[in-house]
């Protein structure tokens, strides 16, 4: 049986519609703070998933909750860490940044000369997109870019432990939930309810549809078919993808020393990838 649409397209699809996402979100910090927005993508795409997968609490056992519980938190925490940074500094940026945390994952404990080249290529691009000689990038923009890839280290290794006790997308979902439930009374507080204007509503809903349940969506298909060294090096193009995407949709403009620091985070997320052999436990 022959896959109904390309895998490798479907993956290319998932990385343009997560950061076509992120950046219809930064457009709306002008209306809303970034709070309110992550609100607003968290909530849609929590009720997305569930409506999807319709999961039952009956099938969680106790001994995962504390897992589930952290899966959420780390979902939230990650998503409102990310737009914080997209607020200060250039998607391309942030994504880059962020993607420390996969990286991190990808080579934890290695032990193989191989994999201390990717963490010194990773290295040398967030020195220099560090706030240090000529730059002009905003230092918590990148200590929130960084702090989000530190959310989705956990995220990942949470998601291992949560997707080996609940089937398809439940976990997600409930993960999902569980972040909305955290947000959405501090979104409220943050946006003062004007989030809940019709038009606001109706960008957050295709928020959370482009950066959430999409992505997913294409990524859980592509994975039928794609082995998982294909898919990771394909992924690692996401903040190459960013900075396109924000280039093109935002308007913003990289230093050519931004630039190098996306190929060469993009190369040992890519490296790693590919190479490692590392299973998460």
């Amino acid at each position: 049986m022959k896959p109904s649409f390309p895998p490798v397209g479907l993956v290319f699809l998932s990385i343009v519609s997560t950061q076509l996402g992120s950046a219809i979100a930064k457009s709306l910090f002008e209306q809303l703070n970034p709070v309110a927005v992550v609100c607003l993508r968290v909530g849609f795409a929590a009720l997305v998933l569930m409506l999807l997968w319709r999961p039952h609490w009956r099938q969680v056992d106790r001994s995962t909750y504390p897992a589930l519980i952290g899966f959420g938190l780390a979902l939230a925490l990650m998503n409102l860490t990310f737009y914080w940074a997209i607020e200060r500094v250039p998607i391309g940026i942030a994504v880059t940044l962020e993607f420390i945390g996969p990286l991190g994952v990808a080579v934890f404990n290695s032990r193989r000369w191989l994999d201390v080249v990717w963490v010194v290529l990773a290295g040398l691009g967030i020195v220099l997109l560090a706030p240090i000689g000529n730059t002009e990038l905003d230092p918590l923009g990148i200590a929130m870019a960084l702090i989000a890839g530190g959310f989705w280290a956990a995220y990942i290794l949470l998601s291992v432990k949560v997707g080996q006790a609940l089937s398809g997308g439940s976990g997600l979902a409930f993960a999902m939930t569980i972040g909305a439930i955290v947000l959405i009374p501090i979104g409220l507080a943050a946006g003062n309810l004007s989030l809940l204007t019709p038009n606001l509503l109706l960008i957050g809903f295709g928020v959370a549809l482009l950066s959430s349940a999409l992505p997913y969506s294409f990524e859980l298909e592509a994975l039928r078919w794609l082995p998982v060294q294909t898919f990771g090096v394909l992924l690692s193009l996401e903040p190459v993808a960013a900075a396109v995407v924000g280039f093109v949709i935002l308007h913003e403009t990289l230093s050519l020393r931004a630039m190098i620091a996306i190929m060469l985070v993009t190369i040992a997320a890519a490296g790693a990838a590919k190479y490692g052999h590392r299973e998460i436990e």
